[in-house]
């Protein structure tokens, strides 16, 4: 989101240089940049004891492909605790092992999405309202599941069957 007035005063902003940033929306009368803001999300490859992976069906994001459990960061939460926030709400599992693999760009939404590999020792489901269904598939075919090559999705995959070769 680029500002275009001040959300303190109302002022409309203007572009002023600030350091290395370059221009940046500047407010005049607070004194103040206000740099561009983005969503910071959170996506989770969860595996269980099985080599599975936990895949979601949730038509308001694909009719077509399976996804991940990911969702936004709150104020005041780290990451890991987004992730295992998140898994628990959308899948009621809980997580013995959590690692952040690395983070991701996502373009078409303005997100930037911090990728992970779970483990759990759960196997049953408590799908949330947002979940329209769920299930265990092997790692190996689950890559071919999700949003194509390219997607966050996709590269938790292949990073978790790379690390097993």
């Amino acid at each position: 989101m680029e500002f275009k007035f001040c959300p303190d005063c109302g002022t409309r902003l203007i572009k002023k240089s600030v350091g290395d940033e370059g221009k940046i929306p500047y407010c005049e009368k607070c004194n103040r940049p206000f740099f561009d803001m983005f969503a910071t999300c959170i996506i989770v490859l969860i595996v269980n004891q099985n080599g599975e992976a936990a895949l979601l069906k949730q038509n308001y994001i694909s009719n077509q492909y399976y996804n991940l459990v990911s969702g936004y960061m709150k104020p005041g939460e780290c990451a890991e605790e987004t992730a295992r926030r998140e898994v628990k709400e959308e899948l009621g599992l809980s997580l013995s092992a959590l690692e952040i693999i690395g983070t991701y760009w996502f373009g078409k939404k303005d997100m930037l999405m911090i990728g992970f590999i779970a483990n759990t020792l759960d196997n049953e489901f408590v799908l949330s309202a947002e979940v329209d269904s769920a299930c265990w598939i092997p790692v190996e075919e689950a890559i071919d599941m999700v949003h194509p090559k390219g997607s966050v999705s996709y590269a938790l995959l292949e990073k978790f069957l790379d690390e097993l070769r």
